[in-house]
């Protein structure tokens, strides 16, 4: 997910002031909990296998929308008694959550009145348009009626998202006295920021008792007969919405057949391996789940629960991760940034000229400006990642009017990279925050401890980031690219000598024969960070990497010190600060890997980057839903045994689902030539565990193809299964 130092297990320390109150507390152990997690526009749910929102200290559950949590609290009870569970699902689009429960042994005083497993309660609910929508049947399998009095009870605590991860406010604003009517209740919050939360909770048919915090159904139930009501619960209600029948199955045929709409755009994958097929379809349906449509067009939100928002870097690399299956994506990210792009300094935002969006926050903290998030620009790799992306875009879909329209952005991206980027005049990037409450590293491992020198010490600024050289060296090289098909020929010479100049100093300054890799950084002295980590793999994803020491770096990054058998380590166990329970310091990153496998597949180690796919499959078999996390911990793969979980990790996550859908690509070495209308399989590889994938619906702009690419022996063949316009396809062996 996009990590921030703030969101580390430990509060990140300010130099010479306080700790930041920014982090989550590890304490709330999201793997414990494996949730439930629904979401759609700017709204997600976090719940228990039950269905319930359990209030508490810690606890990440509930209804959140625009980082205010609607509703804090939800328990239902059947004879005054917490049902049993017996099983909970999402539908593999992840449109619905089902619950089934049962009753236990109920009681009249000292008599059995109910037996346990005789009352069936099955809980239906979806997300749509800021509302919560759940159907509730109860049967009685029982061949006698049944009085059973079903209980929900619920509150609104409107805590900010901030408030929910661990920070304490000195001050909030006023919960409003409810509104209850026969069929609903009204919950709202007056905020400081001068803005009204509210929630409504809505029943149908009106309960037989409704109060501030409690509603109460009361059920004559037939033998083998069922009770059907319904629930809704609106963030920010218009006056005229109502729960009711006719309401819950339009809103659930508009909600599936939007994310069918969406979803249907990508490329599909099917393989010879069924689990691995149950991987890609959860992978597909957590991106389409966290796409949201902007005004610009859909963009990846980072993860749930806490980064269901905007996040510059995550979106970037999502896109870059999914280009291949579905440009849409890419198109929608490029725009909305665009749109958001930094005009002026500001400090506090750490926003300067040019400077590609970093994260934004709709909640009355940050329009408090109690965090520093309302719109915050302190990434330091966004900028350049979002002109190797518009370059990606282009070679993918030959849509220059799309780059045209955006083309001032870039210039403006390239510009700050030059001109504010580079704070020392090196010719390196570097970063530093201009507040003490910015991100102290913002990289993608801005954990306050995640740049370090070999004994351990933490590097000062400004930092020279290894892997965001590479990002400014491919966003010289796209840029360029992109000014020959504009006709701007001197930019174009201009972009590509200083890609050349930057490509020699920096083997110079950052590759390190002893480590027989990059080092991960040079601090502000100048002097490198003398660590092994999975940053230098970053270096070969734009070709950076001198071709003598690209096979060096994976090498090094293959080893048993840095390749536990799950994947690559952010860190490897050599190292001083080596932990592989910590979030940058030796954990396993999926969209870390997937962009390192990119890079394999540029220098021809497609093979290695099967490597990398078999561990990620390995770990999510393990996994519940088979979803990838934001990270996993870097212990070591140990037969018959599944992966060690990290507490705080985030799923879904945007950019660990596309982690394997990207790794697919390089492993098959899917190039693509619009112009030619040409799609080109170079020297493609299945990784052990797969015989055959099918890919259905690829396409570019002159048409779409359905492709098998088989094991033959020692071989990979692809076969042309179907074909619709004027695609040429070429294999390299």
């Amino acid at each position: 997910m996009p990590v921030h130092s703030q969101e580390i297990a430990s509060p990140a320390v300010r130099g010479g002031g306080p700790p930041v109150q920014f982090f989550i507390p590890a304490a709330a152990s999201l793997q414990e909990r494996r949730p439930r997690t629904l979401k759609h526009g700017d709204t997600f749910c976090v719940f228990d296998h039950n269905g319930d929102a359990l209030s508490g200290p810690g606890s990440p559950e509930g209804l959140f929308h625009r980082d205010t949590r609607h509703l804090s609290h939800l328990y239902l009870t059947v004879g005054g008694q917490r049902p049993l569970l017996l099983s909970s699902s999402l539908r593999d689009d992840n449109a619905t959550l089902t619950c089934d429960l049962t009753n236990t042994d109920l009681y009249d005083h000292d008599r059995l009145a109910i037996a346990h497993d005789l009352i069936h309660v099955r809980r239906s609910r979806f997300l749509w348009q800021g509302s919560l929508h759940e159907r509730m049947t109860v049967r009685n399998f029982d061949d006698a009626l049944h009085t059973v009095s079903l209980e929900i009870a619920f509150g609104a605590d409107f805590a900010d998202l901030f408030e929910v991860r661990g920070t304490s406010r000195a001050r909030r604003g006023k919960i409003g006295s409810p509104i209850i009517n026969s069929d609903s209740i009204f919950l709202s919050y007056d905020g400081l920021d001068g803005r009204k939360r509210a929630t409504r909770i809505s029943f149908s048919p009106p309960p037989a008792e409704l109060s501030a915090g409690k509603v109460r159904f009361e059920l004559d139930l037939q033998p083998q007969r069922t009770q059907t009501f319904f629930l809704r619960i609106d963030c920010n209600p218009a006056d005229e919405d109502k729960a009711g029948l006719k309401p819950f199955f339009i809103a659930m045929r508009d909600a599936r057949r939007a994310l069918r709409a969406s979803s249907k755009r990508a490329a599909s994958i099917i393989s010879s391996n069924e689990i691995f097929n149950e991987m890609v379809q959860r992978s597909v349906s957590d991106l389409y789940m966290l796409v949201t449509d902007t005004a610009e067009g859909p963009y990846p939100y980072a993860g749930i629960p806490w980064f269901s928002t905007v996040f510059g870097r995550d979106a970037l690399i999502t896109a870059l991760e999914t280009l291949w299956l579905d440009p849409a994506i890419a198109n929608g990210v490029l725009r909305h940034l665009s749109a958001n792009q930094a005009t002026d300094f500001d400090p506090i935002a750490d926003a300067e000229p040019g400077k590609i969006l970093h994260e934004v926050r709709f909640g009355e903290m940050a329009e408090l400006k109690e965090v520093p998030f309302r719109r915050y620009y302190g990434s330091v790799d966004a900028t350049p990642l979002f002109v190797i992306l518009a370059g990606e875009y282009f070679k993918r879909t030959g849509d220059l009017e799309t780059i045209r329209s955006i083309w001032p952005n870039i210039r403006a991206a390239l510009d700050w990279i030059v001109e504010h980027g580079d704070r020392d005049g090196d010719g390196f990037v570097e970063y530093g925050r201009q507040t003490h409450e910015g991100l102290i590293n913002q990289g993608w491992k801005d954990s306050q401890d995640s740049i370090f020198h070999a004994d351990g010490s933490l590097a000062t600024g400004p930092i020279a980031l290894a892997e965001v050289q590479a990002y400014a060296y491919g966003a010289f090289m796209a840029a360029a690219e992109l000014c020959r098909k504009l006709g701007e020929r001197p930019r174009a010479i201009a972009l590509t000598a200083r890609a050349v100049a930057l490509q020699k100093s920096f083997d110079v300054a950052f590759y390190d024969e002893e480590l027989e890799t990059y080092v991960l950084a040079l601090d502000g002295s100048k002097r490198p960070c003398r660590v092994r980590t999975s940053n230098a793999g970053h270096v070969l994803l734009t070709g950076l990497a001198l071709p003598g020491h690209a096979a060096a770096v994976v090498r090094t990054l293959l080893s048993g010190t840095s390749f536990p058998g799950w994947g690559i380590r952010t860190v490897a166990s050599t190292e001083a600060r080596y932990n592989p329970m910590s979030y940058h310091n030796g954990s396993i990153w999926p969209h870390d890997n997937a962009l390192i496998g990119i890079g394999m597949a540029r220098y021809g180690l497609k093979r290695e980057a099967a490597r990398i796919l078999e561990g990620l499959f390995a770990a999510a078999s393990y996994i519940d839903l088979r979803r990838l996390p934001e990270l996993i911990c870097g212990f070591p793969r140990r037969r018959a045994q599944g992966p060690t979980f990290y507490p705080v990790a985030c799923a879904p996550q945007a950019w660990a689902a596309a982690a394997p859908l990207s790794l697919i690509q390089s492993c098959l070495g899917i190039l693509f030539d619009p112009i030619e209308g040409q799609v080109t399989f170079d020297e493609p590889v299945l990784p052990a565990f797969l015989d055959e994938v099918i890919v259905r619906n690829l396409s570019i702009p002159k048409g779409t193809i359905d492709v098998a690419i088989r094991r033959s022996r020692e071989n990979v063949v692809v076969d042309v299964l179907d074909r619709k316009g004027d695609v040429k396809i070429l294999t390299a062996a």
